[in-house]
């Protein structure tokens, strides 16, 4: 008898180990793994969705994309049309504010299309995935091509910008934005430069891969 319930107190206070280590979990761990995360699209036209009606830009698209997938991601759109790299890191303290998980970074296509220096292009995107970095926000830097018209020696330079920042800072890079939509006029408004609904759909669905991967270093 003695034998028996010396194991039947032995049980007991592994069942309240493991009730205690149970509690522990719902209170501090459980939330915080269900937190909803916080991401931020920084970026140009292309991210703010011009041309196309309230919702249906890339942002929009790509946060119930997200939603259907089951994460639980809150998505703001930090795009303001117009913007080259220089404009997104002069007001990047105030677009990605503290408690942002991920930063998307989209610009660099108006310093393309305006023929600026592809240097001052990449002295600005560094210095915003500097920021992220030293926020501890998680980086996917989004890539973008020059236009052949700008000669050879441009265009060899700027596309050389985004591969180059991923390595030096370490973060993840989707190689080119517009993939599957750029030339393709189905996919493009009038102006041959910004998506159409259809095309952001194409975008969405070719960056997920990319930003899921990163969702799940974060979780």
């Amino acid at each position: 008898m003695k034998s028996f319930s010396r194991r039947t107190a032995s049980y007991g206070h592994f069942a309240l180990r493991v009730q205690a280590a149970a509690l522990l979990f719902t209170l501090f761990v459980a939330p915080a793994a269900a937190r909803t995360l916080h991401l931020v699209a920084l970026g140009d036209s292309l991210t703010a969705g011009y041309g196309l009606p309230a919702g249906q830009g890339f942002a929009e698209v790509l946060g119930r994309s997200l939603k259907a997938k089951g994460w639980d991601v809150e998505v703001t759109n930090a795009g303001v049309s117009g913007e080259t790299a220089a404009d997104g890191l002069a007001r990047y303290d105030w677009s990605v504010p503290a408690g942002t998980d991920a930063l998307l970074v989209e610009l660099g296509a108006n310093d393309m299309l305006r023929g600026l220096p592809p240097e001052s292009a990449e002295a600005a995107l560094a210095k915003i995935v500097e920021r992220a970095k030293k926020a501890h926000v998680a980086t996917l830097l989004m890539g973008m091509r020059a236009a052949p018209n700008l000669g050879a020696e441009y265009q060899k330079k700027f596309d050389a910008i985004y591969p180059e920042l991923a390595v030096r800072y370490g973060v993840a890079l989707y190689p080119f934005f517009l993939d599957g939509v750029a030339g393709d006029p189905k996919l493009n408004q009038p102006d041959g430069l910004h998506p159409t609904r259809a095309g952001v759909e194409v975008i969405v669905a070719r960056v997920l891969p990319s930003l899921e991967a990163l969702l799940v270093k974060i979780k």
